[in-house]
């Protein structure tokens, strides 16, 4: 679904700057309705069960099945997808099942980040071990594969127990899978294993020399497990001055920068190796709907 030979550009969830935890959340569906118009590749919602305080973040607050679900239906063309499902506080049936119907009602459009969380008061809440989420991961997202492409599959193991013949899960994706993107090392797995079993990467933004040698290894994991090309994606803060020229400055997670300068990074990233950029605007100190056009029209274009 993202490309493993050129970079795309995309928008993470919630399309506004805001303080604290909880995004006003205005304007969210014209937005992303104007940014499918204007060329973003994709958006993107995170899976955030509870509001803790100690992470001072919820993302787009509303459930993202149904907000995907929402969005989706508003728009056309452009892609959407999870970064990224937390795969131990959820059944696999019911990620199965939820999916998988996104995925037909949407051809072509649903992807799937999966991870292991990293909020510990979310585990004792869903009365799950937090020492054991790395593991759950795994077991989920082989059941997952299973669920999605056979007929009556079986199970039987701490998620509970399917017999032969006794239950199936439909409808099943289109192509008998869904794309899963690995976040992070989803609790402490290798990055064989990750090149082996996921569909892609999706990694946490670093400086460039750092980012440089992340994607390195990856492409040498990938390789080492004989694998084809993979998509790795990643998200970046940006704060989008006036001033095309205005030279970049470090902040959280990202730059505040001009947009002259917002392409030059663009293009060394897509040189490195990174597919695919989630944009995060939660630090814009201008309106998002300026931030989209300005991105869309003078950025975007030298992409192509």
């Amino acid at each position: 679904m993202i490309d493993a030979h050129k970079l795309s550009i995309g928008l993470l969830l919630p399309i506004e700057a805001y303080e604290g935890a909880i995004p006003k959340m205005e304007n969210q569906v014209q937005l992303i309705q104007r940014a499918e118009m204007l060329g973003f590749n994709a958006v993107w919602v995170r899976d955030i069960p509870l509001y803790t305080p100690d992470f001072n973040e919820v993302g787009q607050m509303f459930d993202p099945w149904i907000y995907l679900a929402h969005i989706a239906t508003l728009t056309q063309s452009i892609k959407f997808g999870f970064a990224s499902v937390i795969l131990p506080l959820r059944h696999p049936l019911h990620v199965a099942k939820a999916s998988a119907s996104l995925d037909v009602l949407f051809p072509k459009r649903f992807m799937m980040g999966v991870a292991s969380g990293d909020r510990p008061v979310e585990y004792p809440a869903f009365n799950e071990l937090y020492e054991s989420r790395s593991t759950r991961v795994l077991e989920h997202m082989a059941m997952l594969r299973d669920l999605w492409s056979k007929e009556f599959p079986t199970y039987n193991n701490e998620y509970g127990t399917l017999m032969e013949k006794m239950g199936d899960v439909v409808p099943k994706p289109l192509h008998k899978n869904i794309p899963m993107y690995a976040t992070g090392h989803i609790g402490g797995v290798n990055l064989e294993w990750i090149a082996k079993n996921s569909d892609g990467w999706i990694y946490y933004p670093r400086d460039f020399a750092f980012t440089k040698k992340v994607i390195q290894d990856w492409h040498k994991a990938l390789k080492q497990e004989g694998e084809p090309s993979k998509p790795y994606i990643q998200p970046v803060y940006i704060d989008l001055k006036d001033d095309p020229d205005f030279e970049p400055e470090k902040m959280d997670l990202g730059f505040r920068l001009g947009r002259n300068y917002l392409l030059d990074m663009f293009l060394e990233l897509g040189k490195i190796g990174v597919n695919h950029i989630m944009l995060v605007l939660k630090y814009c100190s201008r309106p998002a709907s300026e931030v989209l056009e300005e991105i869309g029209k003078e950025v975007l274009p030298h992409l192509k």
